[in-house]
């Protein structure tokens, strides 16, 4: 790893909290000759819970690190169709604010691997920087955190920056969880630059403010650099897509049963079943809003207005069902209705997840066993089990 060079005049210039980095500018080409190619994203899937969000006992280990996701599991998805995977990175794995050159070399070694083994399987990656909440927090507050965060992604990038351009992607943070939008315009300008000092032609995933939302990103300015591509996320209407779920909204755990399409009259029986009054009146406030494909039509066409207006590439590179309690038919029209919406409008997508809670595989007695419904929902081929 090459020496750490902290670019403080660079920092100044371009100023964290400046709106005007991307306020009211038109998007333009990065500097550097011909366009680059553009990378594959139409049909993805995330790869969670293996360098971010770890749940075993003992975390980050080798064991985990080599075994949670594994040669078979790529190239199943490979074989299924998919053309890309978004692959979670909680950059508290290799980063330390006291010193910013990435010091776990082992996990970099490992990760280094893992995307070796997505593109010899013949898939586009995207490196999603997923931290924890703590470490948005940070981003928020403190412009030397920033500063030294910058650092690391560009330290990062040229890591990977001899990797074909058409098949690796740079996600500058998931869901930056800021309050000020203002805020992280600046602070999302600062960490583009410091992908762009080492990896000028490969392609960056940009997103609004807090949770990456649509209503987010039709507020967000285009940024100076062409080769970026514009992020959404789509989990609407939460009250089915996170029905049974544990974080989040105190009542989604004790929702379960909750039917998607939404009528005043099949969501009664759900409604009546609940003890809590506010639970009860979102029960039966879903119902009257009747959520279908069409209402998820109208809500995702908001977003092909807003890209073609300003001539900019969009995805939506997370949206799923929590798959514990949810009817698993309606969970399969939901996952039908919202990618048909997005390939309606030429926009590409990776569902959430692989093999997680919302996911398309589960893992039994060292068999992998497809959903093959959910297979079906997405467009895609059939391969029951590997």
């Amino acid at each position: 790893m090459r020496a750490r060079m902290l670019s403080i005049a660079f920092g100044l210039a371009i100023g964290l909290t400046a709106a005007a980095a991307f306020g009211n500018q038109s998007a333009q080409h990065t500097p550097g000759g011909d366009a680059p190619p553009v990378p594959t994203l139409r049909r993805g899937l995330n790869l969670s819970h293996w360098f971010a969000q770890a749940r075993s006992a003992h975390g980050y280990n080798q064991e985990h690190l080599t075994t949670y996701t594994t040669a078979s599991d790529v190239a199943l998805i490979r074989r299924l169709g998919f053309d890309h995977v978004r692959l979670s990175v909680d950059p508290a794995l290799l980063f330390t604010p006291a010193n910013v050159e990435i010091v776990q070399r082992d996990r970099l070694q490992e990760l280094e691997r893992a995307i070796r083994m997505i593109i010899d399987a013949d898939l586009a990656v995207v490196i999603d920087m997923h931290p924890t909440p703590d470490f948005k927090k940070a981003l928020a507050r403190d412009d030397s955190y920033v500063e030294r965060f910058a650092d690391f992604w560009r330290d990062l990038a040229g890591r990977f920056a001899g990797l074909p351009v058409a098949r690796v992607v740079f996600e500058i943070l998931n869901e930056p969880e800021f309050e000020d939008r203002y805020r992280w315009s600046g602070v999302q300008a600062k960490l583009l630059a410091g992908i762009r000092q080492a990896a000028p032609r490969h392609t960056a995933i940009v997103s609004g403010h807090r949770s990456a939302s649509i209503e987010e990103l039709l507020s967000l300015e285009p940024v100076r650099d062409a080769n970026v591509i514009y992020n959404f996320h789509f989990y609407l209407p939460q009250i089915f897509t996170h029905q049974g779920a544990a974080w989040g909204r105190p009542f989604w755990r004790h929702l379960a049963a909750v039917p998607y399409p939404s009528s005043s009259d099949n969501v009664a029986p759900v409604a009546d079943a609940l003890s809590d009054d506010v639970s009860r009146l979102l029960v039966t406030r879903y119902g009257y809003e009747q959520w279908s494909g069409a209402r998820i039509r109208a809500e995702i066409q908001q977003v092909a207005v807003w890209a073609k207006k300003r001539n900019v590439r969009v995805t939506c590179n997370e949206f799923g069902v929590y798959r514990r309690v949810a009817p698993a038919g309606d969970r399969v029209r939901w996952i039908a209705d919202v990618r048909t919406a997005l390939e309606m409008h030429g926009i590409g997508w990776t569902m959430w997840d692989y093999a997680g809670d919302f996911g398309l595989v589960t893992k039994q007695s060292g068999q992998i066993v497809v959903d093959q419904p959910i297979v079906s929902a997405l467009g895609l081929g059939s391969d029951a089990t590997r």
